[in-house]
């Protein structure tokens, strides 16, 4: 898939325009998925400096982007325009501003890798109780 991810308030704390703290388990799960196949966009009104304090955050912690708010690494910024394109394509939009907030990385993780949504993900987790109750870092990491 082509994962669509926002940075303030997703990736880190929303401190904009400063960099927050990491949320727990982001740069974890987005590496991940990155060791999944999935591609990654880094989707976010920063811009200038800004921009590029976000990627060296994510760069100094191992994870890099397929695009940076583009839909290919090749489209480059015109006379007419600072990104030629901030209309994305994806098939998953992570955002902290999604209807309903952002749910914990764990959520997040177990819902791509099962293709579920958000509504079968508390049903099959937080309702089922024949799942056994195993912490999200043993899941990521595969123990």
């Amino acid at each position: 898939m082509i994962i669509a991810v926002d940075f303030d308030g997703t990736i880190v704390e929303h401190k904009y325009p400063e960099i927050g703290k990491e949320r727990p388990f982001a740069i974890a799960t987005l590496k991940k998925l990155q060791a999944e196949r999935h591609l990654l966009i880094l989707w976010t009104v920063r811009e200038g400096q800004l921009l590029n304090d976000a990627i060296a955050f994510c760069r100094e912690r191992g994870l890099e982007f397929y695009a940076v708010n583009a839909n290919h690494p090749d489209e480059q910024p015109t006379e007419m325009s600072v990104n030629p394109c901030r209309k994305i394509n994806a098939d998953l939009f992570i955002d902290d501003c999604n209807l309903g907030g952002l749910p914990d990385w764990g959520a997040i993780y177990e819902m791509v890798r099962n293709k579920w949504s958000y509504e079968r993900y508390l049903n099959e987790v937080h309702h089922s109780g024949e799942r056994e109750k195993t912490s999200f870092l043993k899941r990521l990491l595969g123990r």
